[in-house]
Formats: C-alpha cells, sequence, structure tokens
C-alpha cells in the first residue's frame, strides 16, 4: 500500500540529506548501500511504476522523486547496469522541474541533485543541459567543474563503461587510471 506522498517526501529528503549519507553520497560504504536497499527499494518500485507521480508538482517532490529514482539505484545495484534502471524516468522529472521553474524554489545543495539525472543520461543534450543548469545556477564547484570537462572530452561517462560493459577507448582508459579521475 503506497504511504502518503508527504509521508514519502519527507522520508526520502530528510534520510538523503542526513549528515552521514551527505558524507558518504559518493563513496557510500556497504552498510549505507544495504540500509537504502532495505528501507527504500519497494518505494523505488512503486516510484517507477507512477504511484508517486503527484509528487511532480513541487520543488521538493521532484527533488525527491530524482533521488528517489536516480540516487538511490546507484546504491541499491552499485556496480550492476540496474543502478541505471530508471535513469530516464529521473530524466524526464529533472527536465520537467528546470522547464516549470521549480529548481528556483530548491537551495543550491538540493538543486544539485536535481539536475543529477541528466548529468547520468546516456543523451549528450541531457548531459549539456546538466551543465548548462550547473551553470546558470551560479554552481560553479570542483563537481561541476569536473563534470563539463568529462562531457566536453568525452561526451559520455567513461567511469560508467565496465558497469555497461561498454568499451573504453584508449584516452578513456589513460583517463580512468590517473588522478584527474575524479571520484569524490
Amino acid at each position: 500500500m503506497p504511504k502518503e506522498i508527504s509521508s514519502i517526501n519527507k522520508t526520502i529528503l530528510n534520510f538523503w540529506f542526513t549528515p552521514p549519507i551527505k558524507k558518504h553520497w559518493f563513496s557510500s560504504t556497504p552498510e549505507i548501500d544495504q540500509k537504502i536497499f532495505d528501507n527504500y527499494h519497494t518505494l523505488w518500485q512503486e516510484a517507477q511504476s507512477g504511484q508517486y507521480d503527484e509528487l511532480k508538482n513541487t520543488a521538493t517532490g521532484c527533488l525527491a522523486l530524482c533521488i528517489l529514482l536516480d540516487q538511490f539505484p546507484l546504491n541499491m545495484f552499485r556496480g550492476k547496469p540496474e543502478s541505471f534502471s530508471t535513469e530516464q524516468q529521473a530524466v524526464a522529472i529533472s527536465k520537467q522541474a528546470i522547464q516549470n521553474k521549480l529548481d528556483k524554489a530548491l537551495s543550491d545543495e538540493q538543486v544539485m541533485f536535481l539536475y543529477m539525472p541528466l548529468m547520468h543520461s546516456e543523451n549528450i543534450d541531457d548531459q549539456n543541459l546538466s551543465v548548462h543548469s550547473f551553470e546558470k545556477r551560479g554552481l560553479d564547484t570542483r563537481f561541476a567543474k569536473h563534470h563539463r570537462e568529462i562531457i566536453k572530452t568525452f561526451g559520455r561517462f567513461p567511469h560508467r563503461n565496465q558497469i555497461l560493459k561498454r568499451k573504453s577507448t584508449k584516452e578513456e582508459l589513460e583517463y580512468l587510471a590517473s588522478d584527474k579521475a575524479f571520484t569524490g
């Protein structure tokens, strides 16, 4: 049975923005990955089937859905192709939020996660929109700069080649083996 929409929204955001998660969201621990799977796998399944589409009507609702459909699978299915299984749903929500200017209602820290599905997309137009959105927002952070450079250089994320069983180019292999390969 789906929970109340406002309760789901608060549950996701309160969990995601706690200090332990913020500290480990790039290089999460197995314990955090398991906690996300245990507590959010069912919500993720329900969200991908459209049960929480009502959340798309607010800025924080879009943010919660992007976290649930984009960030949580990366933890629940770390290192597996399934980690990107709801990428396109999250991309659509992110684009809708930007189009409806809902991103303006979010803090810089929050909006970063609203834009991330665009970064994770395999579509170069989505990736460019991500870079543009970061720049327009003035989020010229180390992370945004790194993302811009990856898109400019490769047009895709070589970090995901192994997960997606995609062959790396010589340049990508050299980059991944270098100190430039930002991991968090």
